[in-house]
């Protein structure tokens, strides 16, 4: 969901990927319909690891945000180019069970907290900030109460 997020509303400035540490090979059914249903591009989504962003050929990152609470605990690969780093710690809507209604509403919650991170976050300026203050800033956006 982040990823097709930052595609849109940071089109122009950024160009996001989504990875995790321990990928399940499939991106989930919900996450996709959810997109879908709001619009979103759902077109080149694939489940990713992180190793694809941290070789040599991988695509140059300026920003890392990790979202799930397991990730923040483990050791991220060395990424290339030394982007900034930060947490926007985001409950992770594919561990909740129960009914589809529960599901989706786990989905649509983690999807809401995340647009309005990357909101927050697209419309820093960032030109004008300098290392510290963006990272301060960062940290506060993985701080918002959504």
């Amino acid at each position: 969901m982040a990823e097709s997020l930052i595609n849109r509303w940071g089109a122009g400035k950024f160009r996001g990927f989504s990875a995790g540490s321990v990928p399940v090979g499939t991106v989930h059914p919900i996450a996709l319909e959810l997109l879908e249903h709001l619009g979103m591009g759902v077109q080149g989504l694939r489940s990713k690891s992180w190793d694809e962003f941290a070789g040599p050929h991988a695509p140059h990152l300026d920003f890392v945000f990790t979202v799930c609470d397991k990730a923040a605990n483990e050791t991220c690969p060395a990424w290339t180019g030394q982007p900034m780093t930060a947490h926007w710690s985001i409950p992770d809507p594919a561990a909740v069970t129960g009914d589809a209604s529960i599901r989706w509403l786990a989905f649509r919650d983690a999807f809401r907290m995340l647009e309005n991170r990357i909101k927050l976050f697209v419309n820093l300026p960032i030109a004008a900030l300098d290392r510290m203050t963006l990272r301060l800033h960062l940290e506060e956006i993985g701080k918002s109460i959504d």
